[in-house]
Formats: structure tokens, sequence, C-alpha cells
């Protein structure tokens, strides 16, 4: 998957934060990442590319955002928020799920069991009980970073990592998935000193 506009090639096999969850710090400058958890989809020394898993879009549910795009639904898709995956391509839709679904031509891995589609035929299988991964979450936007703007924000305490797990991706607990976040690190959110910093 590529975005000429915006320059990422989501087919590079990248390493570096891959698979991990970024924590917003407190004291973040950016409103639109304020106690932010975004999975980190692609991560190169080119780009870096992720989609926050925190931030339900107020009112708008799956099968809703799939009926208006005349998705066909031969079953009922799972009844989740849509989420605000990031500032960037809003009105496009990107689905992070388990692998037990993927296009040979558009699904990128992000790590062992979890891959993401910005696709129709995600779309597709969400509505499908026949062909629906296992889990999955419809996220509209993303969150992008120029060449080592991610690497510098991390060193002036912008970000803390996590590793990801299947809760914290899946789960409908978003009021809770940035406390849960740090608690895997073993970080006590009223511990940290707030750090000046701009996504």
């Amino acid at each position: 998957m590529q975005d000429s506009e915006h320059g990422f090639d989501l087919d590079d096999d990248g390493e570096f934060l891959n698979g991990q969850l970024l924590i917003a710090m407190p004291g973040i400058e950016d409103p639109r990442f304020q106690r932010a958890v975004i999975l980190m989809c692609a991560h190169t020394p080119e780009q870096a590319m992720g989609i926050t898993v925190n931030r339900p879009v107020d009112g708008l549910m799956v099968p809703e955002l799939l009926e208006r795009l005349g998705i066909d639904m031969p079953s009922r898709p799972p009844n989740h928020a849509v989420l605000a995956g990031g500032p960037v391509e809003r009105e496009r839709g990107f689905v992070v799920h388990t692998d037990d679904f993927m296009t040979a031509e558009s699904s990128l891995p992000i790590m062992e069991g979890l891959a993401l589609t910005a696709t129709r035929e995600a779309l597709d299988a969400m509505s499908d009980i026949q062909r629906r991964p296992r889990q999955s979450v419809l996220a509209l936007g993303c969150a992008l970073w120029t060449p080592g703007q991610l690497e510098q924000e991390i060193r002036e305490n912008v970000w803390l990592a996590c590793a990801a797990d299947e809760a914290l991706i899946f789960d409908e607990d978003y009021d809770t998935k940035w406390t849960r976040a740090l608690a895997k690190i073993g970080v006590a959110p009223d511990r940290l000193v707030a750090q000046s910093g701009q996504a």
C-alpha cells in the first residue's frame, strides 16, 4: 500500500518499533495525541506509521459506517466503535486485524499474528461471518512521521513504548488503555513528570 501524497510505502519490511504500542507522555503539546495509544504498523528509517487504538469516533459504529459505504453485509459485522486512527487521511479506512484474514496484495504484516489492510477487501470480510478475522478494528485516518521525526520525539520524552497485546489493541475499554499500556512497563501515571513535547 502506498500513498504518494504523503510518501509512505507500507510494503517495506521495517523493524524498529513495528508491532509496539506508543504511549503519549503527559504534557504532549498536540491535543490530538493526548493520552494516545498508537499501534506502530510500519517503522523504517524512511517512515513511521501507526493507528491510534483508544480513540472511538463519537457515535459511529462499524455496521453504520459499512452501510454508509455501500458494503454488502451478508451477516452483521461486530458492533464495535469506529476509531479515530490519526490526523492523516481521516476519510480513509484502516483495518487492523488478526492474520487469519490476509490478502496477498494489500495486507501488511505488523507482527506475528497481526496485520493491517487498508482496502475494501478488509471491509467486505468484516461484514461476512464466513470470512471475517477473529479480531479486527476499523479506524479512520492514521498517524505519520517523517524520517527521523519519531526518533527525535522519543529522545524528547514525547512517547514511551510497550509490547502490544490483543486486549490493548482490540478490546473496547478505551478509557483505560492508556493506563493499562503504562502498567505493562511498570509506570504509574501519577508518577510521570509531565514533559513538554510536540508530536
